[in-house]
Formats: C-alpha cells, sequence, structure tokens
C-alpha cells in the first residue's frame, strides 16, 4: 500500500511540475501531440524597416503614422524627436527610416521598434524602444571642418552638367560663368574636351560628407586664369596673373549660356518682313531666363517702349549704355534712378513687342550711338600695384602651391567630393 501510495504521488508531483514549465501546451490531449503544441507556437514577427519621405503639406507626425503606426504612437515618437530637432519647421522631402512590427494577423497599427533620420548635416537621431516599451533618444553629432579643394575636369557636355558630378555645386558654377562671360562666349567658345580648373571652400564633417560650399577661389578656363582677392573696402574681387582685374567694363553675354541667334546689322525682321537694321545683337534664351545688368550703372528707362516692348536702359560710367529688350517682366525695384551691379538680375526674357518668340534684344549705346556688342572696344578693368599688389602676389602663390600640392590626379580628387556631395 505504502508502494503504490508512492506512486500515485509521485505522479501528482510530475503532473504539477509540468504544468509550470509548459503551461497550458501540457494539457494536450496525449503525449504526442504536447511537443507539437509547443513547436508551432508563432515567433514574433521579425521588424519591418520602412522608408518615408514627408509630402508637402505634411506633418512629421502624419509622415511617421504613414508608416502603419497609430496616431497616439506616432505623436509621442515626435514628441521624443522634439527634443533634439525642430519638428514643426520641416520641409517636404526629408527622409527617415522607420523599423515597425507588424500585427501577425495584418489587421490594426505596427509598433515603432526604432526611428533614424539625419536632423541637419551633421547631426544624426535614432529613436529606439527598450524592453519596457519607452521609446530613447540617441543623437551623434559630426565634428566639421573647413577644407579647401583644388582640382581640374574635363568638360562632357556642358560646363554645369559637368562642374556638378564633379562636385562644384550651382552657385559655385554660376560664378565661374559670370566671371567668364566678358571673355567667353560659352555658346561657341567652349567645347567638350575643354579642361578646366576649380579652387573653392567647404565645410565637410569628419565622415568626409560636404556640408556647404564656400567661396570660389580660383578658376582658369581656356588658359585664363582669374584668382579672388580682397580688396581694403571688403568687397572680394577677381583678378588675373598680373593683378589685373579681369572683370570687364559690360558683360559680353548678359544671359547665362545664351546664345546669339541673330547679329549686328542688316537683315530681313522677322516679323515686319522688309530689309532694316539690327542695332543690337539678340540671345536665344527661354521665356523667364534672368537678364544681368551687363555692369554697374542706374536705371535710365524702364518701361514699354514701341516694337522693343518692354524695354530697359542702364547708364554706366562715362560715355556707355546698355539696353535690353522684349522683357516679359522686370526684376522688383526696377524703375528709373535705381543703381545695380554688374551681374545683378534686372529682369526676365520674354516675347513683348515685335518678337516671334523669347528672347533679349541688346543694344550698346556709346555717346548715345549704337555700336556692335560683339566688337565694342569698352574700358578695362583696374590694375594692382603697391602694397596691394604685393598682398595679391602673397594670395596667388597661396593657390598656386595648393594647385601644385595635388598627390593625386586632381579628377579623381574633385570626384571624390561629387560623391559626398550626393551622399
Amino acid at each position: 500500500m505504502l508502494a503504490g501510495a508512492g506512486v500515485v504521488l509521485a505522479l501528482a508531483l510530475g503532473w504539477k511540475a509540468a504544468e509550470q514549465v509548459l503551461g497550458p501546451a501540457a494539457r494536450a490531449p496525449t503525449s504526442q501531440t504536447a511537443p507539437l503544441a509547443v513547436q508551432s507556437r508563432p515567433a514574433a514577427p521579425a521588424p519591418e524597416k520602412v522608408p518615408v519621405r514627408v509630402l508637402p503639406g505634411e506633418t512629421l507626425a502624419e509622415a511617421v503614422e504613414r508608416a502603419g503606426v497609430a496616431p497616439d504612437e506616432a505623436r509621442r515618437a515626435v514628441q521624443t524627436l522634439g527634443e533634439a530637432m525642430d519638428t514643426v519647421n520641416i520641409k517636404a522631402g526629408m527622409a527617415f527610416e522607420a523599423a515597425v512590427a507588424r500585427p501577425a494577423a495584418e489587421r490594426g497599427h505596427a509598433q515603432l521598434i526604432s526611428l533614424s533620420l539625419q536632423a541637419s548635416p551633421v547631426r544624426a537621431l535614432t529613436l529606439s524602444r527598450t524592453f519596457d516599451g519607452a521609446l530613447t533618444l540617441r543623437q551623434r553629432d559630426e565634428a566639421v571642418r573647413e577644407d579647401t579643394v583644388a582640382a581640374d575636369g574635363e568638360i562632357e557636355g556642358s560646363l554645369y552638367e559637368t562642374a556638378e558630378k564633379l562636385g562644384a555645386t550651382p552657385t559655385i558654377t554660376a560664378q565661374v560663368v559670370k566671371l567668364f562671360a566678358h571673355k567667353l562666349d560659352f555658346q561657341r567658345d567652349i567645347q567638350p574636351g575643354d579642361d578646366f580648373k576649380l579652387v573653392f571652400d567647404r565645410t565637410v564633417t569628419e565622415s568626409g560628407k560636404t556640408i556647404e560650399v564656400g567661396d570660389l577661389q580660383y578658376a582658369e578656363l581656356h588658359g585664363v586664369k582669374f584668382y579672388r582677392f580682397e580688396r581694403p573696402h571688403g568687397d572680394a574681387e577677381y583678378f588675373d596673373q598680373s593683378g589685373k582685374n579681369i572683370k570687364g567694363f559690360l558683360l559680353r553675354t548678359p544671359v547665362d549660356g545664351a546664345r546669339v541667334t541673330s547679329a549686328f546689322g542688316m537683315r530681313r525682321h522677322p516679323v515686319l518682313g522688309y530689309t532694316r537694321a539690327h542695332q543690337g545683337i539678340d540671345f536665344g534664351a527661354g521665356q523667364g531666363a534672368p537678364i544681368l545688368a551687363a555692369g554697374d550703372g542706374v536705371v535710365v528707362e524702364a518701361g514699354r517702349k514701341g516694337g522693343y516692348g518692354n524695354w530697359l536702359r542702364i547708364r554706366h560710367a562715362g560715355v556707355w549704355d546698355t539696353g535690353y529688350g522684349h522683357i516679359s517682366r522686370f526684376a522688383p525695384g526696377m524703375r528709373p534712378g535705381v543703381r545695380v551691379r554688374q551681374g545683378q538680375v534686372v529682369a526676365y526674357v520674354g516675347a513683348t513687342g515685335l518678337a516671334t518668340g523669347p528672347h533679349l534684344h541688346y543694344e550698346i549705346f556709346r555717346r548715345g550711338q549704337r555700336v556692335n556688342p560683339l566688337s565694342a572696344k569698352v574700358p578695362q578693368g583696374t590694375v594692382l600695384a603697391g602694397r596691394e599688389l604685393k598682398r595679391f602676389k602673397a594670395e596667388k602663390a597661396r593657390i598656386d602651391g595648393l594647385l601644385a600640392a595635388q598627390e593625386k590626379p586632381q579628377t579623381l580628387a574633385l570626384a571624390e567630393v561629387g560623391q559626398a556631395l550626393r551622399r
């Protein structure tokens, strides 16, 4: 009897122990189905990575919701992010990656596991869920340093396209175009395969990511070189190797990248249909393309003028004026008496007046008489001397040293900058 009681007691204790370890699965009908019940438990779904980009007019919380997260949880996540960034004034297109765990039944909202984004060029934020369910925020700030890039490239397509591929921003390339506008016709003089060199400043992170491009220090194209130099009055100007200001008195091309479509002289008028003198040159450009002031001066006319349509005339130093016709609209504030600087946007290309399509009609006046803009001998820039020339030569030697100190192919060096800008 004692032995029998011991067996019964042992069986009872064994049953209770199995219930603590296996739980309800141990109550399966047979010993064969119990292990199967344990093995068939559904595993927790693996987090799914969801890339999200903020849409126009969308808040950051709404963007987080589009990852499948419940509205309340999205708001809590954004509130936590707000400890390290401005979550209100965000721009459309800002990207982030959310990791979410979707319910096994594929119904209901997903749980936010983590969220990572680049809050600024130097700050990365990561929001992650801890074991107790709370959201914690980590941020990593990169150190930045100032750098100067000295490199060259070979034109493939347009100067803008090539320079952008190699790392120079459109702002830098626009400076190059303006500085050469009085020397070169970019439509006719620049060809594929032409070599160019640039030296410019940039701000770069410790990982090599360019976050800002600064001043253009040097540019070389078609053998013409210019160096940036700050004069005592604080304005930065560009000079050639001898210290002569290479900015001409007037720009040869007052529209970036435009081509000459009609020259100065006798021609058959495309609208009137008969031959008469064409007292300027026409630049083909798209509707609304910016028109630049050819030189420093004062606006003397701004309004409608017969076949010119909308017309602008600027008086420059000495005996020189420039005129701009067929304008679609004037830049804000353009009226007689307003002073303008060379390269300033003063109007926009159009087809007002006697015009068959959008273009700029450009004229140069000398003592009130129209002259050929392509052949007019306009005054040249200033020449440095004395202490200024000595300071300029020191700056020139620094730039030349940067160009000569490249240890690897310069095109490769600039390509690396381009890759950094595109990261």
